[in-house]
């Protein structure tokens, strides 16, 4: 098994190493001596997960409000509960998050799945606007984000993601990381560190921020980050059962012997270097704010194992993004607008995509991408506020070489919206409306498309105890096809399939409701929702059974559907035992998508619940979990069902001396404790790479 291809990507690294590992001891060091002077009282908190405060502000909501006054569903992750969640990508960073899967190719490259949709249908952010990668082309396509680093998350199901772009018609994930400062220092420097281990993969990270206050109002910081991770080692075997009975049928040898295959994942090792500085100026509520972000990884794909022709072929990804953002926000007086939100970006990608044959130099996929994104916030004038808003995306995407199965294009997207809000006391109503063009251009293969559509939506939060909240949610979304869906007509080295688009596609609309009930009180909480939603062109991708070039063909198509799902999101303190303060909490979901005429929809993830109990002190919070997903048997034609598991967790997050270093937070783990196989339904290559087995993980992050 050769290791990864030494790539210019690594050579170029070397410089980002040095600097990202100067930056990480620095802060390090810092962060040692500045501890021992600190005097703080405070003890921290030992991260009960019963605490959701209502006044938690929710940065991604239309306006900024607490949790239980936004009418969408909306989870948070931050502080301890990140600190165990993090993984090197996005999909698999919030799969605790009630009604989210991941749609994972291999350990290295996992975009979220919310309520049973992916891709195009779910945006992902970092600080607002786009990831300016090639994720959404396709699902070997690694986010360019790195949650590692991330100081919240922000998962927004529901209306309320029409805020950022005529696409998040599933949801949004925002994942802010500070890289811009958001408040100058009260002391001359502050750190972040971050660093952690894990078995599975060999996984190692190192990171850090330092941030400086140059001045009373003008803040400067720098940080990196390193990931490197080996092969995973998986749980159980490595095909999925059905395929294991083909390959035990076979007269080949070399094919029987697959069914065998067990422990280590063939070609799924990582490496990836991140660096970046941001300064801001900073006058109370006036900021504004600028940063520069550098990646360069690499990482490998598992082949696909063909157990009628054993030729498996083992592919790399070398890829590099270099990104400029630009946040402000002024306060505009005393008129009908109170204050002017701009929040901008712009990127420059590209990947390499090539096999284990030296001769061929590989696929370059290249992307250049801008957002820019102006809200006019409201005075708020008695019970009624709101904004409004317009948005630009551009992108400008080409393939060159063997296998560029999408010919270059060009993608923009204009949108105009307003959010309006009345609180009427007991019931407070939200409304909001967009209108979004979408212009497609390929003159290679002269096509030229444009799209227009208005999505709308209307909430209410009615309060109808102290304790207790009913939500209330109508919409009515529509999104435009996106490029790969209209124009790929080719072989993909990095999904080991032939990929077909139509250019014929017409705009996905859909039209919904959602039902909720929020409890909370003393030691509780309950979130319980229930969706559903008619899509009149819901786009689909779907496996043939034809072979084009050697390879499966994929095709996209588009039928009405239908989707409808629960979620549950609770917990509970049980009171004291033995000096520890005992809880528990609770996750639960189900979503089903069925084509009108076709049956269930491919690759939706299955019903799940995980639970855990909790016992904490001061300095120490023990979790045993457990986590049900169910087998999925709802599949469409040619795709195998997916076998259920079961997983055992066990964590304990340790804060050494919450009054003298009280930013100081450790967490172990022992994840698939039973190293059972495990797959998602919602991977285009669960029959080929299961999840990871046992794996302990240590992970540390010091604040100071």
């Amino acid at each position: 098994m050769p290791a990864i291809r030494p790539s210019r990507s690594i050579a170029r690294g070397s410089f980002v190493l040095r600097l990202s590992c100067g930056i990480a001891l620095a802060a390090l060091s810092f962060a040692a001596a500045s501890a021992h002077a600190r005097t703080d009282d405070a003890v921290a908190s030992a991260d009960l997960q019963v605490e959701r405060s209502s006044d938690e502000i929710v940065v991604s909501a239309p306006l900024a409000r607490g949790r239980d006054d936004v009418a969408s569903q909306i989870s948070i992750i931050e502080g301890a509960e990140l600190l165990r969640s993090a993984r090197p990508q996005i999909g698999d960073t919030i799969t605790r998050v009630p009604g989210v899967s991941t749609e994972t190719f291999g350990p290295n490259a996992s975009r979220p799945v919310l309520r049973g949709l992916t891709g195009e249908r779910v945006r992902i952010l970092t600080d607002g606007i786009g990831a300016f990668d090639v994720s959404n082309t396709s699902a070997d396509h690694a986010v360019a984000i790195d949650p590692l680093s991330a100081e919240r998350i922000e998962v927004v199901r529901g209306p309320a993601a029409l805020r950022f772009g005529p696409s998040a018609i599933g949801g949004v994930v925002n994942v802010l990381d500070g890289r811009i400062p958001t408040s100058v220092p009260e002391n001359a420097i502050a750190a972040d560190v971050m660093a952690g281990v894990a078995s599975a993969a060999g996984e190692r990270n190192l990171g850090g921020a330092i941030t400086a206050r140059l001045a009373d109002n003008f803040a400067l910081r720098v940080g990196g980050n390193l990931i490197d991770a080996n092969d995973l080692r998986t749980g159980g075997f490595i095909l999925s059962r059905p395929l294991r009975e083909q390959a035990r049928a076979s007269a080949d040898p070399d094919i029987r012997a697959l069914a065998d295959l067990r422990g280590r994942l063939d070609n799924s090792s990582l490496s990836t270097r991140i660096v970046n500085g941001g300064a801001a100026y900073i006058n109370g509520a006036d900021k504004l704010g600028l940063a520069v972000t550098h990646l360069d990884t690499v990482y490998q794909i598992p082949a696909r194992l063909d157990v009628n022709d054993f030729d498996p072929e083992e592919v790399f990804l070398d890829a590099r993004q270099t990104r400029f953002d630009l946040r402000g926000s002024v306060g505009l007086g005393a008129g009908f607008f109170e204050r002017a939100n701009l929040r901008a970006g712009y990127a420059d990608y590209s990947h390499i995509e090539g096999g284990d044959d030296p001769d061929e130099e590989g696929t370059l996929f290249a992307n250049k991408g801008g957002e820019v994104r102006l809200e006019l916030v409201q005075q708020q004038r008695g019970i009624w506020g709101g904004m409004i808003g317009g948005q630009f995306v551009t992108r400008d995407f080409r393939a060159e070489g063997e296998e560029a199965f999408v010919p270059p294009n060009t993608t923009d997207d204009w949108g105009i919206f307003a959010v309006q809000e009345a609180n009427l006391g007991a019931v407070r109503l939200e409304a909001g409306v967009r209108y979004d063009y979408r212009r497609i251009v390929s003159p290679e293969v002269g096509f030229d498309r444009s799209f227009s559509k208005v999505s709308a939506s209307v909430g209410a939060v009615w309060r109808v105890a102290d304790e207790w909240r009913v939500v209330a949610n109508l919409a009515e979304t529509a999104r435009p096809p996106a490029a790969e869906e209209l124009l790929a007509n080719g072989p993909h080295v990095g999904t080991q399939a032939f990929e077909i688009g139509d250019p014929t596609l017409a705009t996905e609309r859909g039209r919904g409701v959602e039902i909720g009930l929020r409890g909370r009180g003393q030691g509780w909480r309950l979130d319980v929702s229930g969706y559903a939603t008619r899509f009149s062109n819901f786009i689909y991708q779907v496996e043939t059974g034809e072979i084009e070039d050697g390879l499966p063909v994929f095709l996209f198509a588009s039928n009405p559907a239908r989707q409808w799902g629960l979620e549950v999101d609770g917990a509970v303190e049980w009171g004291r035992l033995a000096g520890l303060a005992l809880s528990s909490s609770l996750v639960a979901d189900l979503v089903r998508v069925s084509l009108r005429g076709l049956g269930d929809a491919p690759r939706i993830p299955p019903a799940r619940i995980l639970a855990d109990l909790a016992a904490s002190a001061d300095r120490f919070t023990a979790r045993a979990e457990v986590e049900r997903v169910w087998t999925q048997r709802r599949t469409f034609d040619l795709e195998t069902p997916t076998d259920g598991f079961t997983l055992f967790n066990l964590t304990l997050d340790w804060q050494p001396n919450p009054v003298r270093y009280p930013g100081l937070m450790i967490a172990l783990q022992a994840n698939n404790l039973f190293d059972v196989e495990a797959r998602r339904h919602a991977s285009l290559l669960k029959d080929f790479a299961p999840m990871a087995g046992r794996d302990l993980r240590l992970a540390l992050r010091w604040r100071v």
